[in-house]
């Protein structure tokens, strides 16, 4: 098998992995983990700096994903990366489980923030990233960078019509916070139907005049143009 196949393998598993946890526990959001997939994968095996084994680890990037109702992805994730067994994603949604509806900061382990209102993790995300540039100049020295991490945010059309993420993601401009990063699932699609009906601005027009560096990808597939995209990201 050719990497590129274990690669291809790999992301349908995470697709596929996300759509038994929902039928299995009769509810959940197969949408984003379906549509998802190719640029968590690419995050996670490529970029995501982490350690299962101690998921505590201070120097960690961190992984936020904002659109909490797509938590049978983040739970596929962390099974695949071996931080939760089989027997908890089969318990998906079940009470006394360590894989609820919603990601559980300080219940699984590989979470760090509990998510579900959309919006509200990018800001988090974003109060995390301004965290590790305070603690970064305080501590680090020229030749040893002791804090040195990335934030991640895996975030939804949803967490983007919300005012929360909007005001966060200004502040973020302002303070020119490098170290995080972004990943938008646009998929046109919300809880109130096609995105037509109420989110039709310009969004990379509005991340651009809050300060940002907007990288489109136009093949949410492409496993390589999505490991560039987020190379280039980081600088």
């Amino acid at each position: 098998m050719t990497k590129a196949e274990l690669e291809k393998l790999s992301v349908n598993a995470l697709r596929f992995l996300a759509v038994d946890m929902i039928e299995r526990a009769r509810s959940g959001h197969p949408g984003l983990p379906l549509g998802a997939a190719p640029m968590a994968y690419v995050l996670w095996a490529r970029h995501l700096r982490h350690s299962p084994k101690n998921p505590d680890w201070p120097n960690r990037d961190r992984f936020i994903l904002s659109a909490g109702h797509g938590s049978a992805l983040l739970y596929a994730l962390l099974h695949l990366f071996g931080y939760l067994p089989m027997e908890e994603l089969q318990n998906f949604r079940q009470w006394g489980s360590k894989t609820p509806g919603h990601p559980e900061a300080g219940l699984t382990p590989g979470v760090e923030v509990t998510t579900g209102p959309l919006g509200q993790g990018f800001a988090n995300a974003v109060g995390m990233a301004i965290a590790e540039a305070h603690l970064a100049a305080i501590f680090n020295r020229p030749g040893f960078p002791i804090v040195d991490h990335y934030t991640y945010v895996l975030a939804s059309d949803g967490d983007l019509m919300e005012g929360v993420s909007f005001e966060a993601a200004s502040l973020a401009g302002h303070l020119r916070l490098g170290k995080l990063i972004v990943l938008y699932d646009r998929n046109f699609v919300s809880l109130a139907g096609s995105t037509e009906l109420c989110f039709t601005e310009d969004v990379w027009g509005r991340f651009e005049a809050l300060g940002w560096h907007v990288l489109e990808v136009e093949d949410g597939n492409d496993l390589e143009a999505i490991d560039q995209a987020i190379t280039k990201a980081k600088g």
